[in-house]
């Protein structure tokens, strides 16, 4: 195997003409200040900030400037974890997981509660209980901090933002697991009835809705009052939807993947990337087709949890080792999604794997193969393909029109996949500036500053 034939590729970048915040403290403020918490809100309040654990850029001084400005409008803010099941459903996993993103009592001067305990706060139009957070239930008012993009499971009015962290985040693992044993039914038609029950008999005070771009930079931030929650959201999804970074192509024979976690998707893999979402009695209708996928390595961000391998039709021993066992047996048997765990065929190494992809996808003409390479599913402004992908990109490029909002530039020379001696890609020369390089460097360089 260490003699097959690789072929070439070639650099390909893509640039998107999207909005971009770059003063995201600022828009915090903004959006906290110019809404009308001020009213519903007594000196004094114990303000709940709820803080979820999807890999949100710049998180820990979005958190920041929210607690601050609590502090300013005189309250005393305190953070509750709303991130359901995950962190494997302990106090100790979600704490470990908001540091990850630097949210930790040291670094912004206020509680940080993860306990699981929950309120029953009634039942939904199902006849189902809907649960609450306690800490947040305690509070005198909440504050819930939630990107808004398409979900992973499903589609629907309501997907990944607000009413989902409202329902699954603060609900907690019971919450989690009352609306996911229904499968994609629970997600979609229930957690709207669910949401109905929060707002009306909790202290839900006011959302702070993230919008992302192609980039996965924040685009922007809005202030979204409990009373308009349910008619707004849907609109911001399609907002969200619009500004989502996908490969240029509609057929891929081979995609290899870097590295799959939780800071990159809920799946591990952002299912509208890969074209497949593996859900048990659903048929796939997303873009684009690709016959195979490989998946490299797991994230140190995703903690063990290697929810999303099922995604990859082939992987690495070195992803597995990486995999704890528990983190994500909880996460999948609690989503009720169990394609997703299964586990693929794992290699030796990248240049094992990456051989059989390409052995197996259905090209045998390795001069005609449609193979792209990413660092993850997050970071998509730079891919490798070869040749046949690269000639395409650049007609794409000629034939754009003014104002389509993506520009593609593809190198003119190709190179070699880069391997080490032990046959392992060298990711970090393909993609130095992808999260996998800025935390080897981090680390090489002996600053521990985890990623916001």
């Amino acid at each position: 195997m260490s003699e097959f034939p690789f072929p070439s590729v070639y650099r390909l970048v893509q640039r998107w003409q999207h909005p971009e915040i770059s003063d995201v403290a600022g828009a915090v403020r903004e959006a906290i200040l110019g809404s009308r918490l001020r009213q519903r809100l007594r000196p004094g309040a114990r303000v709940a900030l709820a803080v979820g654990s999807r890999g949100i850029h710049r998180l820990g001084e979005m958190v920041s400037a929210a607690v601050q400005t609590l502090r300013q409008l005189g309250t005393e803010p305190f953070i509750v974890a709303a991130m359901g099941s995950h962190g494997g459903a302990t106090p100790e996993g979600q704490r470990a997981l908001l540091a990850s993103y630097g949210v930790t009592e040291s670094a912004l001067g206020v509680p940080i509660r993860t306990d699981m305990d929950v309120v029953e706060l009634g039942s939904n139009s199902w006849g189902e209980p809907v649960y609450w957070d306690k800490n947040a239930f305690q509070a005198d008012a909440v504050v819930a901090l939630a990107r808004i993009k398409p979900h992973t499971d499903f589609r629907g009015r309501y997907e990944s933002g607000l009413v989902k962290m409202l329902v699954i985040g603060l609900g907690k693992r019971a919450g989690a697991e009352t609306h996911h044993k229904y499968g994609v039914r629970g997600l979609r038609d229930m957690i709207p009835e669910s949401a109905k029950v929060v707002l009306a008999r909790t202290p839900f005070a006011l959302g702070l809705a993230i919008l992302e771009n192609a980039r996965e930079y924040t685009a922007r931030i809005l202030a979204v009052e409990p009373e308009e929650l349910l008619q707004r959201e849907p609109l911001l999804l399609e907002e969200a939807r619009r500004l989502m970074p996908r490969l240029p192509f509609a057929q891929l024979d081979l995609l290899v993947v870097g590295e799959l976690g939780k800071n990159y998707s809920g799946t591990g893999m952002d299912v509208h990337v890969l074209g497949r979402q593996q859900v048990e009695g659903e048929t796939d209708t997303l873009d684009p087709r690709i016959t195979r996928i490989c998946v490299l390595d797991l994230s140190e961000e995703s903690h063990g949890n290697a929810v999303g391998v099922g995604l990859a039709d082939l992987t690495t021993r070195r992803l597995l080792s990486r995999m704890d066992e528990h983190v994500t047996q909880v996460n999948a048997l609690t989503s009720c999604f169990l394609l997703r765990t299964k586990i693929p065929p794992a290699f030796a190494n990248d240049r094992q794997c990456i051989a059989m992809g390409l052995k197996t996808c259905w090209q045998p003409r390795l001069s005609e193969v449609r193979l792209a390479i990413i660092p993850n599913t997050l970071q998509l402004e730079t891919l490798y393909v070869t040749s046949g992908l690269a000639e395409e990109a650049r007609q794409l490029a000629q034939n754009a029109r003014p104002g389509q909002g993506l520009h593609l530039e593809v190198d003119d020379t190709p190179i070699a996949l880069p391997f080490d001696s032990d046959g392992f890609l060298q990711q970090e020369v393909l993609f130095p500036d992808s999260i996998r390089a800025r935390r080897r460097n981090r680390s090489s360089s002996g600053n521990v500053e985890t990623l916001g």
